[in-house]
């Protein structure tokens, strides 16, 4: 396999504390060796071995792909009048879900397989290599599994989302809907998805319902995820880590119980801030559950209603600023932190094994990912060891 050599990096990050410094295992005047999909050396740009094609990278930082473990792409419609009124005094609820729904439903595969794909391009652009989403605005037999099959042809990190709401047919009779997404709706889904999620919050489904929707996707061979404690206190946050869901996303309103829950179990905590920003909502406090000791995961949540950025960047920046993080600790749990919420442990890395998925900034230390909010500091990215992103004249 051809090797490539990417030398005089000012500051490669590897997430590997037995490769460099700290936590994310910097490097100085770094090099990195990339053999086919894989890394296959890092360490000082001076002692690199020979490769069969090289690239100075100008003193440029260099940190691990993004990995983005929770997002919505699947949609069709556009909910910018709700978001005007939401600025100007409205307060969000799940309910706005419906209108993307209705949208969706109405919308044929060549339409959302572009807004999909789309999307994905604008993230990839802006550092992201892996990427989760979800079903969810469907809610029939037919629209979800359609969703699911879409979305399969784009990523391997495919998560089924029939129970997001009740669907509008079903509004007077929410057990009869759990009913359909745990009978045939799974059957019709489970084929095109790894993951199984919920969302568990007032409005929506509650600790039973949930707890029914995640254990017949468990005995169908998908993994729990769970939308949990975002616009209230509730049962979200424990059912995740009781049934050692991957990942409870949002864990905004946590009792005691809950961060002690997180610290202690498996379930990765996945801080949505864009969310926050987008809703005027109280920001999860990611200080105290890493001061616990739980593991926090960064992501985006990119979906038309709520959080309608697939920046990367931009989410840190806003956990730094809002929510108690470093900019250290930020980095880590939108790459390593994500790759664990997925329970990855090929990506979000830049160590020997793992996928050579790589981000070049056009900066010489990764703190300006955070230190410079809103500028486009992505100037190169490869995944799997192909450089798909390549900067002007590079």
């Amino acid at each position: 396999m051809t090797t490539t050599a990417i030398t005089n990096i000012g500051c490669l990050v590897t997430n590997d504390p037995a490769l460099g410094d700290g936590p994310l295992g910097q490097i100085r005047d770094a090099a990195l060796v990339i053999e086919g999909t894989t890394v296959a050396w890092a360490g000082p740009s001076a002692a690199a071995p020979a490769a069969d094609r090289g690239l100075d990278a100008g003193g440029r930082a260099a940190v691990p792909g993004f990995v983005d473990s929770h997002s919505h792409l699947l949609f069709a419609g556009d909910r910018t009048e709700e978001f005007n009124a939401r600025m100007s005094g409205r307060p969000y609820s799940a309910g706005g879900i419906r209108t993307t729904v209705a949208a969706t439903r109405q919308a044929g595969d060549r339409e959302l397989t572009a807004t999909l794909t789309r999307h994905l391009a604008e993230m990839l652009r802006q550092g992201t290599t892996t990427v989760e989403t979800k079903s969810g605005y469907g809610l029939t037999v037919e629209d979800e599994a359609r969703a699911l099959r879409i979305a399969a042809r784009h990523t391997a990190e495919v998560t089924y989302l029939g129970a997001h709401i009740v669907a509008p047919e079903y509004a007077g009779d929410p057990d009869g809907y759990v009913a359909r997404v745990t009978g045939p709706m799974l059957d019709a889904c489970a084929p095109h998805a790894r993951w199984i999620d919920v969302f568990c919050e007032q409005g929506a489904f509650d600790g039973d319902q949930a707890r029914a929707v995640l254990t017949a996707g468990r005995a169908r061979g998908l993994v729990p995820r769970v939308h949990a404690n975002q616009l209230t206190y509730g049962p979200g946050v424990r059912l995740a880590v009781e049934l050692e869901a991957a990942s409870a996303d949002h864990c905004t309103h946590l009792t005691d119980a809950d961060v002690d829950a997180l610290a202690q179990g498996r379930t990765v905590a996945t801080l949505l801030p864009g969310c926050e920003f987008s809703t005027r909502a109280r920001y999860p406090d990611a200080r105290r559950l890493l001061d616990a000791g739980a593991v926090v995961a960064l992501s985006t949540d990119c979906n038309p209603g709520s959080s309608f950025t697939s920046s990367m960047p931009f989410c840190m920046a806003v956990a730094v600023r809002e929510m108690g993080m470093t900019p250290d600790e930020a980095l880590w749990s939108a790459t390593a932190g994500g790759a664990a919420a997925l329970r990855r442990t090929d990506i979000g890395r830049l160590s020997p094994g793992a996928r050579a998925d790589l981000v070049l900034l056009d900066a010489p230390s990764p703190v300006h990912l955070v230190y410079r909010p809103g500028v486009p500091l992505v100037t190169d990215v490869w995944r799997s060891g192909e450089r798909l992103v390549r900067s002007p004249g590079g």
